[in-house]
């Protein structure tokens, strides 16, 4: 049977019904961005890995149980059980997230330029990148948030207001919100690009 075909709800529904490859498929489909969404939030891997499987493990038992209602998409509420267990880690731990990893290190290090152009454009894009990151790093934590997962997650804004739980709109909003108080930024700081 080739389950790349068949849609989420039918796979919850073949999954309750004791079919485990089922939800193979289910994680297979949706651990990235299930994963993006804890990971944006705690910049730590091994952290985000640790919440990665117990929300997993909460969304197994809540299908197993007969809890899960289709209100909307799977997707959608899985990512939501990803983001609100890190929402719950966070607030227990009282935690102040900021843009590093474990190790202090900024998560920002981690992405690689493009390999297309000249050495100069590539001088030139990554210290345009480096000035971006570091103004990024003073926008408010929503508008961060989908600056993040937009522009270096390469996520739609449909993908965006799953992962946060807002509609489009409002992930549009905040992507507008963010781009106005990145100019302010570079005038008040003088950063030319």
């Amino acid at each position: 049977m080739n389950m790349q075909k068949i849609s989420d709800h039918e796979l919850v529904k073949m999954y309750q019904s004791g079919l485990d490859q089922a939800l193979e498929e289910l994680i297979k489909r949706h651990k990235r961005s299930i994963f993006t969404a804890i990971y944006l939030l705690v910049r730590d891997r091994s952290l985000a890995e640790d919440i990665f499987q117990e929300a997993f493990i909460k969304i197994i038992n809540t299908l197993r149980s007969g809890n899960y209602n289709e209100e909307g998409k799977f997707s959608g509420w899985a990512v939501r059980v990803g983001r609100n267990l890190t929402i719950d880690y966070l607030r227990k731990m009282k935690r102040d997230t900021t843009i590093t990893d474990s190790e202090g290190n900024d998560i920002f290090s981690y992405l690689v330029i493009a390999e297309e152009g000249t050495k100069e454009d590539k001088i030139i894009q990554y210290q345009t990148e480096e000035k971006i990151k570091e103004l990024v790093k003073y926008l408010p934590e929503e508008q961060r948030q989908v600056v993040i997962m937009r522009h270096w997650g390469n996520m739609s804004f449909k993908e965006i207001g799953d992962a946060t739980g807002v509609s489009v709109n409002t992930a549009l909003g905040r992507m507008r919100y963010a781009l106005n108080n990145l100019r302010k930024l570079m005038l008040e700081k003088g950063v030319q690009i």
